[in-house]
């Protein structure tokens, strides 16, 4: 193929990347956003919510029925997951900052070792829930991939609503900006963050789900999401929904562009230094606040 026909391709898979990229790294941006806290685990999440949409796929028999099965189930066992690990660890820890990197990073390899375990070592496959080819004159492109797209979209919209139209989402919003104000006028802070945790997990587990059939759901695969998601929601600023999402899709268009024309590996270096640059101009990324 000539130069537009790689170019056009290379925007196709960078789109898809940038949806799901910033449906699992607006996850991490609420918990940070909210909760001030890192969350080392949160590419757990993702590779949780992939191992059960293959054993919803195994149960189920049907992709399709299975798929929509576990569309379902697997964000609520994970958003279950994440309330066990809020009531059990981190709440114990009163949300100290430094102690609750330093838990998440021992919940990190608690949930690689027992799906280690129980799931074993090997990549496992997950069919499609629905296979269709969109024929382009240079090249067939698999229509999955953009349904991936739409329903992450869908799911950023319906989060963005919930934000900012909800009793939730106010609350949230109230206790990020100033949580002892927040506590004053009757906010629960302690069921907020719990709620905020759990819905993290529950975007990641969900772009797991809809990432399996176009990858394989093994142990180790939410350490590449976990990465990205990091330079997604510090290019973007911490804690900011909108810089998450712009972010999201600067990091996966170039990611893309690269991985088409060069190698996903440049890929990865590519966003690593954009980070660097973007640090060095606005230390509180693109849309972050600027401390004095």
């Amino acid at each position: 193929m000539s130069f537009g026909p790689h170019l056009f391709l290379a925007l196709l898979e960078g789109t898809v990347t940038a949806f799901v990229l910033a449906l699992t790294a607006l996850g991490l941006s609420l918990v940070f956003g909210v909760m001030r806290i890192v969350n080392v685990a949160h590419g757990e999440f993702f590779m949780l919510g992939a191992v059960f949409a293959w054993l919803c796929a195994s149960l189920v028999g049907s992709p399709l029925g299975g798929f929509l099965f576990a569309l379902v189930a697997a964000p609520l066992a994970v958003g279950a997951i994440a309330l066990a690990a809020d009531r059990l660890v981190l709440r114990r820890l009163d949300y100290h900052p430094e102690g609750t990197i330093v838990a998440t990073i021992g919940l990190l390899y608690i949930i690689q070792q027992a799906v280690l375990t129980l799931y074993g070592p090997d990549a496992r496959p997950v069919a499609a829930p629905v296979y269709f080819r969109l024929e382009f004159p240079w090249f067939g492109y698999s229509g999955y991939k953009l349904v991936v797209a739409a329903i992450s979209a869908l799911l950023l919209a319906a989060t963005w609503w919930l934000l900012t139209h909800t009793r939730l989402g106010l609350y949230m919003r109230a206790a990020q900006q100033d949580l002892e104000m927040a506590q004053a006028f009757g906010v629960p802070a302690r069921r907020i963050y719990a709620i905020v945790f759990a819905l993290g997990a529950m975007l990641a587990a969900t772009a797991g789900v809809l990432v399996v059939p176009i990858q394989q759901a093994h142990y180790l695969m939410g350490l590449d999401p976990l990465l990205l998601s990091f330079i997604v929601v510090i290019i973007g600023g911490l804690g900011s929904v909108k810089g998450t999402l712009v972010a999201a899709f600067v990091v996966g268009l170039s990611d893309g562009i690269v991985s088409v024309f060069f190698s996903p590996t440049l890929a990865k270096i590519v966003a690593t230094l954009l980070v660097a640059a973007v640090l060095v101009v606005r230390p509180g990324g693109l849309f972050g606040e600027e401390r004095a």
